[in-house]
This record gives C-alpha cells, sequence and structure tokens, in this order.
C-alpha cells in the first residue's frame, strides 16, 4: 500500500548551506534504497516534508527523522493512502525559500512568516500540489 506523510519540525539549531546539501545528499541515498520519494521544504528555521511509499519504509524513515537532533517540534500534518506517487521522478527534492519560491510561501501562508503548523490538510495538500509545478528546485 502506498502512503503519503506529511510532517514539520524545526530546525535544532542553525543550518549553514553544507548543513542542508548533507542532509538532501542523505536523504537521496537512504530513500532511494528504501523505496521513498517526497520534497522538503526548508525555510524559517521549519522542516516542511512530504514523503511517499511503502508505509513501512516510511514509518520507519519518519521515526529515524524524529530521532535525528537536527530536527525538534516534530508533527506529523497529514497522513492518507494515496493511488500513485506525486513524486515518483526522484527520491527527494529541495524546495527553498529562494526569491522565487517566497511568493508560493506566502500564498498558503495564512501570516507574513510560513508555518505550516497552522495549515490545514487540504492547504497543505494544495501547496505540494503547486510546488510540483512552479518551484525552483535545489540539488
Amino acid at each position: 500500500m502506498l502512503i503519503q506523510l506529511t510532517y514539520a519540525s524545526r530546525t535544532a539549531h542553525s543550518l549553514g548551506p553544507g548543513d542542508v546539501k548533507d542532509i538532501l545528499q542523505s536523504s537521496l541515498r537512504n530513500n532511494t534504497a528504501a523505496g521513498v520519494t517526497g520534497a522538503l521544504c526548508l525555510t524559517n528555521g521549519i522542516f516542511l516534508q512530504q514523503l511517499e511509499g511503502d508505509r513501512t519504509a516510511v514509518n520507519q524513515l519518519y521515526h529515524r527523522i524524529q530521532k535525528d537532533i537536527r530536527h525538534k517540534d516534530s508533527q506529523i500534518l497529514d497522513f492518507s493512502e494515496i493511488p500513485s506517487r506525486r513524486f515518483g521522478s526522484w527520491s527527494m527534492g529541495l524546495i527553498s525559500a529562494v526569491d522565487e519560491n517566497r511568493q508560493l510561501f506566502l500564498k498558503y501562508s495564512s501570516s507574513a512568516e510560513f508555518d505550516p503548523y497552522s495549515m490545514s490538510t487540504t492547504t497543505l495538500r494544495a501547496f505540494f500540489e503547486e510546488v510540483m509545478h512552479n518551484v525552483r528546485w535545489l540539488s
């Protein structure tokens, strides 16, 4: 069964470009091996990630993330069964708050600061749908 899990967490400490690159590289390596795909947003010290794949593999990955010292205040925001993968083309894409993406973050936020913790499930799903088509991806 394919599932999709969306969670948010806060960075436990300030992350530099090297830290972000390490997170992306380890995600690519580990997710490919586990058959997990998805997208990772990082802005204002908040991770917002949507993972998709086999239920067991995604759950195991989420539990590893919870134990990762770079994350704190982790919270599942959406969890559902899906008929197919949205991010099937890659094991992890990174969306950052570069200028081209700022308007997208603002569009779905109820305040000037992007806060996925306050987003509804419907809003989160719409955000990731638009992400697929209209963002600048970092790799």
